[in-house]
């Protein structure tokens, strides 16, 4: 049996709809509201290389990481965060030291890295991303990441972090 809605009930529905939307934010429960933080990986510190220089890029680069960066509980972007990026490339090895760099996250809790590409180890392209609070003088967790690539012929790669407070 076929459920058919009227033409009024349609009407009705799109525009309370549309009520919700034009509401100000304010009114409007928050999407981050209740964002729980980004789990650290376990073995995710696998080469970390405490304090790793602040770089433009890493090597000739070829390839991006980027990512955001985030408050926990409200999802407020975190500005100036300290990121550390580091994987085995066409240039060199993760434990290799000119195989990692770090960067700050933008206002809007944003970062990118220019790399060299991302090769597989292990029989996976990843990445590995750190957080590290003893590096930042922040009020958050640590939390290290290793993203895989869906292919290793990706040219990007993404990773999130949401940083809860210690």
């Amino acid at each position: 049996m076929a459920i058919l809605a009227s033409r009024r009930t349609i009407i009705a529905g799109a525009a309370a709809a549309a009520t919700g939307l034009a509401m100000p934010a304010i009114l409007r429960p928050a999407a981050a509201q209740g964002l729980a933080p980004t789990p650290t990986m376990r073995g995710g510190a696998n080469n970390y290389r405490p304090g790793a220089a602040l770089v433009e890029r890493i090597g000739g680069g070829g390839f991006l990481m980027t990512g955001t960066v985030r408050r926990a509980g409200d999802g407020a972007p975190i500005r100036d965060a300290r990121i550390q990026v580091w994987a085995h490339t066409t240039e060199g090895y993760e434990s290799d030291p000119e195989s990692h760099g770090a960067t700050l996250t933008d206002a809007d809790g944003a970062f990118r890295m220019e790399m060299p590409q991302i090769v597989p180890a292990f029989g996976q392209p990843h990445g590995h991303l750190a957080y590290d609070s003893d590096f930042d003088g922040a009020a958050f967790g640590t939390v290290f990441l290793r993203p895989v690539m869906a292919s290793a012929r990706d040219a990007s790669l993404e990773a999130h972090f949401v940083l809860a407070p210690v």
